[in-house]
């Protein structure tokens, strides 16, 4: 939400250096100017790059776009090795995609920090919290209220990787027992991860964040 590839800029120099090729995505909507654009649009980009990927790649989704990761994992299981989901936990079947915001103007504008005001933006100081604001991109309105469609039960074997930065993987745990992630709550290869961070590791744990992927691709 609100973020375009750039977001990976401190993550995608360390994993280069730990030898990996990471392809950070801008999607149709969130960088490019169409405000029109859907989530079908945008799981378009995602599977085009898991298509033009040598081998079997990693699909990273970060916060709501968990769900996206987990949609391209829907739509290519035996493409893709493994899903690593950070801070967040994919929408299940049915439900739209993320209507947790209002919409204004016909999109979900950032809506500052006040939701924030916890774990999640605890690391973040002010300089990194106005640099966001000030960049943040409107998410269109049928990308957020999009109702997501899953069908393919070959995803539950895509091994998934829980990154827990504002949440602990006994939190985590939990929460999926509870019963809310039924998608996760199904997959056949769990993994959890704790990363001492808030909600965007990207920005403040970046070498951290890199080191876990880069342990997860290797794994």
């Amino acid at each position: 939400m609100w973020l375009d590839g750039s977001a990976w800029d401190g993550v995608v120099p360390e994993l280069v250096a730990l030898g990996h090729h990471p392809v950070p995505l801008t999607f149709p909507g969130q960088g490019d100017g169409a405000a029109s654009a859907t989530l079908d649009d945008q799981l378009g980009v995602a599977l085009a790059a898991v298509d033009a990927a040598p081998g079997k790649p990693l699909v990273v989704g970060h916060s709501a776009a968990s769900t996206l990761a987990w949609l391209a994992a829907d739509a290519r299981p035996e493409r893709v090795a493994k899903v690593p989901l950070i801070a967040g936990f994919p929408a299940a079947d049915g439900r739209a995609y993320a209507d947790h915001f209002a919409i204004e103007g016909g999109a979900v504008l950032f809506p500052g920090w006040e939701p924030f005001e916890s774990a999640d933006a605890a690391d973040l100081d002010q300089q990194a919290r106005d640099r966001f604001a000030s960049t943040a991109i409107p998410v269109p309105e049928a990308v957020t209220r999009e109702v997501v469609r899953l069908t393919n039960e070959g995803r539950f074997d895509v091994p998934v990787v829980v990154v827990c930065p504002e949440f602990t993987p006994a939190q985590a745990k939990e929460w999926i027992a509870a019963g809310e992630s039924p998608e996760l709550a199904r997959a056949t290869h769990l993994q959890y991860v704790d990363l001492d961070s808030g909600h965007w590791p990207t920005t403040t744990r970046p070498r951290e964040l890199a080191r876990v992927l880069s342990e997860a691709a290797n794994s």
